[in-house]
């Protein structure tokens, strides 16, 4: 019986991008994933001059949709292409959108979209005008859907990190305070940079000023705001790849928090620091220079992301579950 071709997955197309950067050669690509080394040409060949996995993966979604398109909920119902438009203008999330359509029409199926549709729609299938317009509108206003790390993995390797999938299972349910997330929002032209810090059942968030982007300076930066946290409430950290993170074990050490490291191009096993990061860059868009904003300030932003009531928390702020938990874990 003839073997039936198995298109390839997002997974196998972040493979090839990373591999491509480390020199493999097609032949190497397609042994390493059991394709046939066509099969890596024909993938790379249509991406044009530079590949890119998230690119390739959108080009394949949008080829299979194309003929199916006319046929689309939001091109033939003009209320829900004004909803999602409304919305949009309103600077919701295509996540925000796709929820509140199924609670205002929990059974009207013409009425709801999946938030993956709409990010079609605004990337793929909108007019030139409207899409430049529906980007600006989101809050991360990239030029394309998915992952802004591309290209060459240029970041060295961490010496002995510990994967997330040693991680306790009690990080998963955030029933348990005192695991958090890690990471660096980069400032201008690469010269500066901020640390931001998120404990995943809470929400509570820390920001760190750093006056440089090195291992060590990161390190003593990141001991120094958890000094101040609770011994209960600061049991791990889940961090990128970043080589911010190299001190990692002298991190562990003195702070007694295991460090834990998501998978390369994972952005989705750290979600919380993800949306905190969001909710950041509102204050700081990109292209701010870190190194001309005090320490002060950012307590103040720190503070009031702190103090805004959050729907995940049932309306109560992250400051007053933190204090709630440290009460809960003393007695």
């Amino acid at each position: 019986m003839e073997k039936k071709y198995k298109r390839l997955t997002l997974d196998e197309r972040i493979q090839i991008e990373k591999l491509l950067s480390h020199k493999k050669s097609y032949q190497e690509i397609g042994t390493i994933l059991g394709r046939h080394k066509s099969s890596i040409k024909r993938e790379v060949d249509k991406c044009g001059k530079e590949y890119s996995a998230q690119k390739s993966s959108w080009l394949a979604v949008s080829n299979s949709s194309n003929r199916r398109w006319k046929k689309s909920k939001i091109k033939v119902c003009k209320e829900l292409e004004d909803f999602v438009l409304e919305k949009l203008g309103k600077r919701w999330s295509p996540r925000q959108i796709s929820v509140s359509l199924k609670l205002k029409f929990p059974n009207d199926k013409s009425m709801q979209l999946s938030h993956e549709a709409i990010y079609m729609y605004i990337y793929v299938h909108a007019k030139k005008e409207l899409k430049e317009m529906l980007i600006k509108q989101l809050r991360q206003k990239r030029n394309y859907r998915g992952n802004t790390r591309r290209g060459k993995d240029k970041r060295t390797t961490i010496t002995d990190p510990i994967r997330i999938d040693e991680r306790p299972l009690e990080v998963l349910g955030r029933e348990i305070p005192g695991h958090w997330e890690g990471d660096l929002i980069i400032g201008k032209e690469l010269k500066s940079a901020i640390g931001t810090l998120v404990e995943r059942t809470t929400r509570a968030i820390i920001i760190v000023h750093l006056k440089a982007r090195d291992a060590s300076t990161v390190r003593k930066a990141f001991e120094k705001e958890f000094k101040s946290i609770p011994k209960q409430m600061k049991l791990t950290l889940t961090y990128d790849n970043g080589t911010e993170m190299a001190q990692h074990k002298l991190f562990t050490k003195n702070t007694k928090i295991k460090v834990y490291f998501a998978h390369p191009y994972s952005p989705w096993e750290r979600p919380t620091n993800e949306n905190s990061n969001g909710l950041i860059r509102d204050y700081f868009p990109k292209g701010t220079d870190f190194n001309t904003i005090s320490k002060a300030r950012l307590k103040e932003v720190q503070n009031e992301l702190n103090e805004r009531p959050r729907n995940v928390l049932n309306w109560k702020t992250p400051k007053e579950v933190f204090s709630e938990k440290i009460i809960e874990q003393i007695n």
